[in-house]
């Protein structure tokens, strides 16, 4: 893909977002990169970045996210991208940043997870199109944004699985496809069919492909494989093509259905729609499924955070008696 020159006279951020929208960067990824880089430049104090590297200042301004603002690795080295975008993508620099981010040791954060009672109990509190989210959410082990974003080739009904293309960063994997949800997601399927036939009636039909392909022909994104399986009720305008779009639902409908259901089932616990994934790899593990499978599942790189399923998952021989008791 060739280089885009943008014009010096623009604001700065309107430069970034020009850029980000030329290199088809995902609207998540556009609104976080602009908020680090009004960040950075806000603690650099200056009111224009002058168009050369900033070694020193990219450094200190991570020891500043790490030591002040206690922020992890993770959120470290996605500023330090979106930094790195700004002066190579934006000002066209070329930057050599061998920069770690500050590493700095937290306390173990053990995951919040229902028993198998309260996920049913949940579940038998959701209706309609959520309760078929929810249910994947737990029997898929699938994050939020991964279920929302869900197209129609990402699902095989004869092999009984779920290719899911994460929205960490890790690789795709694939996951199975609960019986129970089988003919309910057939079902979905033949809806959007219907939806996505009287778009096209009227002109419409295409889906966003960001990030998905790198697609010369743009009338690919007006094939059915591509519809999300969860689309909105509504055709929108994309701010930032200009396109009539139907695009996926917003993941607050879900949120706020899991989130009534918790309060009526009347379960004390912080529970949200991660909290299914949690509860998902806690009693795979619980049933005696391999830690290492539990990983691929889940999509994790490391198995240290498959690992900590393992603090908080019911095991059947904790009862441990007493030296006094076995006198």
């Amino acid at each position: 893909m060739e280089k885009i020159q943008t014009d010096p006279s623009l604001k700065l951020m309107d430069r970034v977002q020009q850029t980000l929208s030329y290199y088809q960067y995902s609207y998540r990824t556009e609104q976080s990169y602009c908020r680090w880089i009004k960040e950075y430049i806000h603690f650099l104090g200056l009111k224009k970045v002058p168009e050369h590297r900033f070694q020193k200042e990219i450094g200190s301004f991570l020891t500043f996210l790490s030591q002040e603002r206690k922020l992890s690795g993770a959120s470290q080295k996605q500023a330090l991208n979106a930094i790195v975008f700004l002066y190579k993508r934006v000002f066209d620099v070329g930057i050599d940043v061998n920069i770690e981010p500050v590493k700095i040791r937290r306390k173990l954060t053990l995951p919040v997870v229902m028993t198998k009672k309260e996920v049913q109990m949940v579940l038998s509190r959701i209706k309609g199109r959520h309760l078929l989210m929810a249910r994947l959410l737990y029997g898929s082990g699938l994050r939020l944004m991964e279920c929302i974003r869900l197209r129609v080739h990402n699902l095989d009904f004869k092999q009984n699985v779920i290719y899911v293309h994460p929205v960490k960063g890790s690789k795709d994997r694939k996951v199975m496809m609960p019986r129970l949800v089988k003919q309910d997601l057939f079902n979905q399927v033949e809806t959007i069919k219907q939806i996505h036939i009287k778009d096209l009636a009227m002109g419409y039909g295409q889906v966003d492909l960001t990030n998905t392909q790198d697609l010369q022909d743009k009338e690919m994104g007006k094939e059915f494989i591509w519809q999300y399986i969860f689309p909105s009720k509504k055709i929108t305008t994309d701010s930032r093509t200009g396109m009539m779009r139907r695009s996926h639902v917003l993941e607050s409908g879900l949120q706020k259905a899991v989130k009534t259901a918790v309060k009526r089932a009347g379960i004390k616990k912080p529970v949200s729609c991660n909290t299914f994934r949690h509860s998902f790899a806690t009693h795979l593990l619980e049933d005696n499924v391999n830690i290492y499978r539990v990983k691929e599942l889940m999509g994790h790189v490391d198995i240290r955070a498959t690992q900590v399923y393992t603090h908080v998952m019911e095991k059947k021989d904790d009862t441990i008696l007493s030296p006094l008791d076995m006198l």
